[in-house]
Protein backbone atom coordinates (compact mmCIF):
# COMPACT_ATOMS: atom_id res chain seq x y z
CA UNK A 1 0.00 0.00 0.00
CA UNK A 2 1.26 3.31 -0.75
CA UNK A 3 -0.05 7.05 -0.86
CA UNK A 4 -1.36 7.25 -3.64
CA UNK A 5 -3.72 3.98 -3.09
CA UNK A 6 -4.55 4.63 0.00
CA UNK A 7 -6.02 8.31 -1.19
CA UNK A 8 -7.47 6.78 -4.18
CA UNK A 9 -9.71 4.20 -1.73
CA UNK A 10 -10.17 7.21 1.05
CA UNK A 11 -10.70 9.87 -1.20
CA UNK A 12 -14.94 9.50 -1.42
CA UNK A 13 -15.24 8.12 2.56
CA UNK A 14 -13.86 11.05 4.01
CA UNK A 15 -15.86 13.20 2.49
CA UNK A 16 -19.08 11.23 2.85
CA UNK A 17 -17.79 11.88 6.26
CA UNK A 18 -16.72 15.17 6.26
CA UNK A 19 -20.71 15.36 4.95
CA UNK A 20 -21.85 13.19 7.78
CA UNK A 21 -20.30 15.35 10.50
CA UNK A 22 -21.70 19.51 9.19
CA UNK A 23 -25.02 17.82 9.27
CA UNK A 24 -25.17 15.85 12.35
CA UNK A 25 -23.39 19.19 14.04
CA UNK A 26 -26.10 21.48 12.12
CA UNK A 27 -28.85 19.45 13.64
CA UNK A 28 -27.24 19.34 16.53
CA UNK A 29 -27.16 22.85 17.15
CA UNK A 30 -29.95 24.32 15.09
CA UNK A 31 -32.59 22.20 16.85
CA UNK A 32 -30.97 22.55 20.10
CA UNK A 33 -31.22 18.46 20.91
CA UNK A 34 -31.76 17.40 24.30
CA UNK A 35 -31.66 13.53 25.07
CA UNK A 36 -30.94 10.14 23.52
CA UNK A 37 -30.98 12.50 19.70
CA UNK A 38 -27.87 14.46 20.93
CA UNK A 39 -26.37 11.87 22.17
CA UNK A 40 -26.59 9.86 18.84
CA UNK A 41 -25.56 13.08 16.79
CA UNK A 42 -22.83 13.33 19.08
CA UNK A 43 -21.66 9.97 18.15
CA UNK A 44 -21.76 10.30 14.42
CA UNK A 45 -19.38 13.43 14.95
CA UNK A 46 -17.32 11.18 17.18
CA UNK A 47 -16.90 8.63 14.61
CA UNK A 48 -16.23 10.86 11.84
CA UNK A 49 -13.24 12.39 14.43
CA UNK A 50 -12.14 8.98 14.38
CA UNK A 51 -12.00 8.45 10.79
CA UNK A 52 -10.21 11.47 10.52
CA UNK A 53 -7.72 10.90 12.92
CA UNK A 54 -7.02 7.12 11.69
CA UNK A 55 -6.45 8.16 8.18
CA UNK A 56 -3.73 10.95 9.16
CA UNK A 57 -1.63 8.55 10.99
CA UNK A 58 -2.08 5.84 8.54
CA UNK A 59 -1.09 8.14 5.76
CA UNK A 60 1.70 9.52 7.86
CA UNK A 61 2.92 5.55 8.76
CA UNK A 62 3.13 4.81 4.78
CA UNK A 63 4.71 7.84 3.62
CA UNK A 64 8.09 7.23 2.31
CA UNK A 65 9.28 10.43 3.66
CA UNK A 66 7.72 11.24 6.81
CA UNK A 67 8.79 14.57 8.03
CA UNK A 68 8.26 15.82 4.55
CA UNK A 69 4.79 14.41 4.35
CA UNK A 70 3.71 15.95 8.05
CA UNK A 71 5.56 19.28 6.71
CA UNK A 72 2.74 19.47 3.58
CA UNK A 73 -0.32 18.15 5.98
CA UNK A 74 -0.11 20.69 7.88
CA UNK A 75 -3.82 21.26 6.69
CA UNK A 76 -5.03 17.48 7.58
CA UNK A 77 -3.77 17.72 11.30
CA UNK A 78 -5.52 20.77 11.55
CA UNK A 79 -8.60 18.88 10.16
CA UNK A 80 -7.97 16.34 13.00
CA UNK A 81 -7.84 18.84 15.72
CA UNK A 82 -10.07 21.66 15.26
CA UNK A 83 -13.55 19.71 13.75
CA UNK A 84 -15.06 22.54 12.54
CA UNK A 85 -12.53 22.36 9.65
CA UNK A 86 -13.89 18.97 8.64
CA UNK A 87 -16.63 20.21 6.23
CA UNK A 88 -13.62 22.02 4.25
CA UNK A 89 -12.86 18.42 3.13
CA UNK A 90 -15.78 18.75 0.54
CA UNK A 91 -14.06 21.55 -1.41
CA UNK A 92 -11.83 18.87 -2.93
CA UNK A 93 -15.23 17.18 -4.19
CA UNK A 94 -15.87 20.60 -6.52
CA UNK A 95 -12.47 20.67 -8.56
CA UNK A 96 -12.99 16.77 -9.86
CA UNK A 97 -14.50 17.34 -13.21
CA UNK A 98 -11.81 19.03 -15.24
CA UNK A 99 -12.40 21.10 -18.39
CA UNK A 100 -9.90 21.17 -21.54
CA UNK A 101 -8.89 24.96 -20.60
CA UNK A 102 -5.20 26.25 -19.83
CA UNK A 103 -2.81 26.21 -16.74
CA UNK A 104 -3.85 29.48 -15.72
CA UNK A 105 -7.67 29.55 -16.04
CA UNK A 106 -7.63 25.76 -14.69
CA UNK A 107 -5.83 27.12 -11.78
CA UNK A 108 -8.41 30.53 -11.61
CA UNK A 109 -11.23 28.25 -11.79
CA UNK A 110 -10.00 26.26 -8.69
CA UNK A 111 -9.65 29.31 -6.82
CA UNK A 112 -13.04 30.54 -7.60
CA UNK A 113 -14.24 27.21 -6.75
CA UNK A 114 -12.16 26.76 -3.60
CA UNK A 115 -12.93 30.76 -2.20
CA UNK A 116 -16.69 30.28 -3.02
CA UNK A 117 -16.99 27.09 -1.14
CA UNK A 118 -14.73 28.23 2.06
CA UNK A 119 -16.55 31.41 2.18
CA UNK A 120 -20.26 28.65 2.16
CA UNK A 121 -18.75 26.57 4.50
CA UNK A 122 -17.08 29.19 7.29
CA UNK A 123 -20.52 30.91 7.17
CA UNK A 124 -22.60 28.20 7.92
CA UNK A 125 -19.89 26.67 10.61
CA UNK A 126 -19.10 29.30 12.25
CA UNK A 127 -22.70 30.31 12.37
CA UNK A 128 -23.33 26.99 13.95
CA UNK A 129 -20.43 27.53 16.27
CA UNK A 130 -21.19 31.01 17.87
CA UNK A 131 -25.21 29.83 18.13
CA UNK A 132 -23.64 27.23 20.32
CA UNK A 133 -21.08 29.38 22.61
CA UNK A 134 -23.46 31.92 23.03
CA UNK A 135 -27.08 30.72 23.21
CA UNK A 136 -28.06 31.12 26.82
CA UNK A 137 -25.12 32.73 27.88
CA UNK A 138 -25.49 36.17 30.37
CA UNK A 139 -25.80 39.13 27.97
CA UNK A 140 -25.72 37.43 24.99
CA UNK A 141 -27.79 38.68 22.08
CA UNK A 142 -27.10 35.73 19.81
CA UNK A 143 -29.83 33.69 20.58
CA UNK A 144 -31.37 31.74 17.02
CA UNK A 145 -29.74 30.80 14.02
CA UNK A 146 -30.84 33.48 11.84
CA UNK A 147 -28.92 35.85 13.91
CA UNK A 148 -26.24 33.64 14.15
CA UNK A 149 -26.08 33.64 10.29
CA UNK A 150 -26.40 36.82 9.44
CA UNK A 151 -23.94 37.66 12.60
CA UNK A 152 -21.68 35.36 10.14
CA UNK A 153 -21.86 37.44 6.65
CA UNK A 154 -21.25 40.84 8.63
CA UNK A 155 -18.15 39.45 9.82
CA UNK A 156 -16.67 37.69 7.14
CA UNK A 157 -17.01 40.91 4.74
CA UNK A 158 -15.57 42.85 7.50
CA UNK A 159 -18.45 44.60 7.65
CA UNK A 160 -19.37 44.70 11.25
CA UNK A 161 -22.39 46.75 12.30
CA UNK A 162 -22.17 45.83 15.50
CA UNK A 163 -25.82 44.91 15.91
CA UNK A 164 -25.00 41.38 16.85
CA UNK A 165 -21.20 39.88 18.42
CA UNK A 166 -20.23 37.89 21.04
CA UNK A 167 -19.71 37.38 24.71
CA UNK A 168 -18.24 34.89 25.28
CA UNK A 169 -14.65 33.46 24.98
CA UNK A 170 -15.51 30.59 22.20
CA UNK A 171 -17.88 33.19 20.50
CA UNK A 172 -15.21 35.48 20.22
CA UNK A 173 -12.65 33.15 19.09
CA UNK A 174 -15.10 32.06 16.41
CA UNK A 175 -15.50 35.39 15.51
CA UNK A 176 -11.46 35.87 15.14
CA UNK A 177 -11.29 32.74 13.21
CA UNK A 178 -13.96 34.06 11.00
CA UNK A 179 -12.44 37.61 10.23
CA UNK A 180 -9.52 36.12 9.48
CA UNK A 181 -10.60 34.33 7.00
CA UNK A 182 -12.47 36.75 5.47
CA UNK A 183 -9.79 39.06 5.03
CA UNK A 184 -7.97 35.76 3.62
CA UNK A 185 -10.46 34.96 0.96
CA UNK A 186 -11.22 38.90 -0.24
CA UNK A 187 -7.30 38.69 -0.94
CA UNK A 188 -7.08 35.76 -3.14
CA UNK A 189 -10.28 36.57 -4.92
CA UNK A 190 -8.47 40.50 -5.92
CA UNK A 191 -5.23 38.66 -7.14
CA UNK A 192 -7.36 36.20 -8.82
CA UNK A 193 -9.15 38.56 -10.75
CA UNK A 194 -6.44 41.03 -11.53
CA UNK A 195 -4.81 38.25 -12.99
CA UNK A 196 -7.59 37.37 -15.05
CA UNK A 197 -7.86 41.31 -16.16
CA UNK A 198 -4.48 41.28 -17.07
CA UNK A 199 -4.43 38.15 -19.30
CA UNK A 200 -7.05 39.59 -21.01
CA UNK A 201 -5.94 43.02 -21.38
CA UNK A 202 -2.42 41.25 -22.60
CA UNK A 203 -4.34 38.89 -25.47
CA UNK A 204 -3.88 39.55 -28.70
CA UNK A 205 -1.44 42.32 -28.21
CA UNK A 206 2.67 41.05 -28.46
CA UNK A 207 3.34 43.03 -30.55
CA UNK A 208 3.25 46.12 -28.07
CA UNK A 209 4.89 44.30 -25.45
CA UNK A 210 8.23 44.71 -24.59
CA UNK A 211 11.15 42.36 -24.89
CA UNK A 212 13.18 41.43 -21.59
CA UNK A 213 16.70 40.92 -21.49
CA UNK A 214 16.07 37.22 -20.63
CA UNK A 215 14.03 36.90 -24.24
CA UNK A 216 16.99 38.89 -26.07
CA UNK A 217 19.95 37.08 -24.59
CA UNK A 218 17.87 33.40 -25.84
CA UNK A 219 16.73 34.88 -28.73
CA UNK A 220 20.98 35.72 -29.44
CA UNK A 221 21.77 32.14 -28.40
CA UNK A 222 19.36 30.61 -30.93
CA UNK A 223 21.13 32.76 -33.67
CA UNK A 224 24.29 32.05 -32.78
CA UNK A 225 23.51 27.83 -32.82
CA UNK A 226 22.10 28.53 -36.01
CA UNK A 227 24.87 30.24 -37.38
CA UNK A 228 27.47 27.81 -35.92
CA UNK A 229 25.28 24.72 -37.58
CA UNK A 230 25.49 26.15 -41.33
CA UNK A 231 27.70 24.30 -43.33
CA UNK A 232 31.03 25.50 -43.97
CA UNK A 233 32.63 25.90 -47.54
CA UNK A 234 34.58 23.14 -48.87
CA UNK A 235 38.29 23.40 -50.97
CA UNK A 236 36.50 22.49 -54.04
CA UNK A 237 33.51 24.82 -53.71
CA UNK A 238 36.31 27.34 -53.19
CA UNK A 239 38.01 26.51 -56.56
CA UNK A 240 34.43 26.54 -57.91
CA UNK A 241 34.43 30.08 -57.17
CA UNK A 242 37.44 30.85 -58.29
CA UNK A 243 36.79 29.25 -61.75
CA UNK A 244 33.90 30.70 -61.80
CA UNK A 245 35.85 34.21 -62.00
CA UNK A 246 38.50 33.01 -64.66
CA UNK A 247 35.88 34.33 -67.55
CA UNK A 248 35.77 37.62 -66.19
CA UNK A 249 39.59 37.39 -65.31
CA UNK A 250 40.06 36.50 -68.99
CA UNK A 251 38.05 39.09 -70.38
CA UNK A 252 40.23 41.90 -68.38
CA UNK A 253 43.21 40.11 -70.00
CA UNK A 254 42.02 40.15 -73.37
CA UNK A 255 40.63 44.15 -73.12
CA UNK A 256 44.31 44.91 -71.72
CA UNK A 257 46.01 43.23 -74.98
CA UNK A 258 43.41 44.57 -77.00
CA UNK A 259 44.14 48.21 -75.68
CA UNK A 260 48.39 48.00 -76.23
CA UNK A 261 47.63 47.48 -79.83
Amino acid sequence: MNEERWEKLTYWPLVVASAAFIIAYSWQVIADLRGPLSALMGSVMGITWIIFAADYVICLLIARHKLTWFRTHIFDLLVVLLPFLRPLRLLKALTVVQTRVSKGQALRTRVIWYAGGTVAVLVWVCSLAVLAAERGAPGANIQDFSESLWWSFVTITTVGYGDYYPVTGMGRLVAIFLMAGGIGIVGVVTATTASWIVEKAAAGDDDAETATRGQIRSLAAQISDIVQNLPQPTQGGAETGAGSNAPAAAADVGAGESAKQ
